[in-house]
């Protein structure tokens, strides 16, 4: 069928095809470099192996870690990120050699409270079309498992922390995608469901109980997938100086309580988002789904603010939480995060330059991934790269550690999480601004 929504004018012709195949021929290399790209793919062939040289595991301002963890084939970055930044204090704290705490237990309450935020905004929406964009996405949100900082916190706030030995990972904490599909297969059904009971003009009470009759559904599907939280355990360990410790009887909140000194009223989400409005504060009412939790909130600065308070909070000995575009001009398995290692631009002969602000407004940038920056390497006191604690297991990079480049820093980090000692006044007057809500589909979501 003609395609009447383009003018005959804006097709392509035998005569476009024909200069097209004229500049290929004319293109200098052009047949060894198809071979290249045709035989190893586009990543492998623009590979600039020269640009190496500056990425040795080396850094001049490093904090102490242990051994990387491995959220496997799941989501769960912000939440590894967020229990790495906590266990690396307690390791000091308690003179450990290694310690994990167990992300299987908040994960576990994170699915459910993502269940119960998504039945209440289908209810609360109920009286909108089906095809309202809020509506759409509610629908399309659901009960993955990704998630942000503050969401973590939350949790871990709410339900308190266990370590890892109180409740493993199971085959499904560590390989969510069954799961999220059957999830999302009965929340859009349950979705439908209630929103017909509202439409036949059932009572608020009637809706409330069916919500409650889901989420046990729910809560059932998750204790089958992750197994039942841990109520009370025995914390037992042996520090680095083999002195033997064991404390009963435990519940994962008064562990919490007993063993984390950080204050989360002391941290703040610097944010380099230049499609938002510099020294202005946004909130993102749509991730806020533990009712009662903490809410999401981004401080605006440039650059090279982002830089000056993430270094000064490795120079205090303290790691930081970070989130960033982790699949641009990364290579996973070497562990290297480098604009200049790729030259796709080079290797196709186009341009590929776009501004930080483009990348985010367009949909090409993206906050993908959190990770944990635990070096800076400082060259006459400018920072040249970054060691950074990923959560992919021990075989990426070196030991599971990335190297970012300062480069990469520039182009594909958005958002560290800060202690507000490290701020400057200014930034500091900052968080006196009431935050000016996103929409669920921003950039920053």
């Amino acid at each position: 069928m003609e395609n009447e929504s383009m003018p005959v004018s804006a097709q392509i012709t035998a005569a476009d095809l024909a200069r097209y195949e004229q500049e290929l021929a004319a293109y200098p290399g052009a047949e060894p470099l198809a071979r290249a790209v045709q035989n190893t793919g586009v990543v492998e062939a623009s590979k600039n192996f020269a640009a190496k040289q500056h990425l040795d595991h080396v850094f001049s301002v490093e904090v102490k870690t242990g051994k990387v963890t491995n959220q496997k084939q799941s989501g769960r970055c912000w939440l590894f990120a967020t229990l790495n930044t906590l266990r690396h204090q307690l390791v000091q704290e308690l003179n450990l050699k290694d310690f994990e705490f167990s992300q299987n237990y908040n994960a576990f309450y994170d699915r459910l409270e993502k269940a119960n935020a998504f039945y209440e905004r289908i209810i609360a929406t109920a009286d909108r079309p089906l095809n309202d964009r809020l509506v759409q996405w509610n629908l399309s949100w659901n009960d993955s498992d990704g998630g942000q900082w503050s969401n973590a916190v939350a949790l871990i706030e709410k339900y308190g922390l266990v370590p890892k030995s109180a409740m493993e990972e199971t085959f499904t904490s560590s390989n969510t995608a069954e799961l999220n599909t059957t999830l999302q297969w009965k929340l859009r059904r349950d979705a439908m469901f209630l929103r017909r009971m509202i439409a036949a003009g059932q009572t608020p009470a009637a809706v409330a109980e069916q919500k409650q009759a889901f989420l046990s559904e729910v809560y059932r599907m998750l204790v089958f997938a992750f197994g039942k939280p841990v109520e009370k355990f025995d914390f037992e360990y042996r520090d680095k100086d083999n002195n033997y410790h064991i404390v009963r009887n435990l519940t994962p909140q008064e562990f919490y309580a007993k063993y984390i000194k950080v204050d989360f009223d002391d941290y703040v989400c610097l944010t380099d988002a230049p499609d938002h409005e510099l020294g202005k504060v946004y909130s993102l009412p749509s991730q806020d789904y533990i009712a009662g939790g903490r809410t999401n909130q981004f401080v605006i600065v440039d650059t090279a603010a982002l830089k000056q308070a993430t270094i000064a909070q490795l120079q205090a000995g303290e790691t930081a939480w970070f989130g960033c575009d982790v699949g641009a001009d990364s290579d996973r398995k070497a562990g290297i995060l480098d604009p200049d290692f790729f030259k796709q631009d080079e290797l196709f002969g186009v341009d590929l330059s776009f501004s930080k602000q483009d990348r985010l407004a367009s949909g090409q940038g993206e906050v993908s991934h959190a990770m944990t920056m635990t070096g800076v390497d400082l060259v006459e006191d400018q920072p040249t790269k970054w060691k950074v604690e990923n959560s992919w297991g021990d075989k990426p990079g070196q030991a599971g550690y990335f190297i970012m480049t300062d480069k990469w820093f520039d182009n594909y980090m958005y958002e560290v999480i800060i202690n507000k000692k490290y701020l400057t006044s200014a930034q500091k007057e900052l968080l006196h601004q009431e935050p000016i809500p996103l929409a669920p589909w921003d950039s920053l979501k």
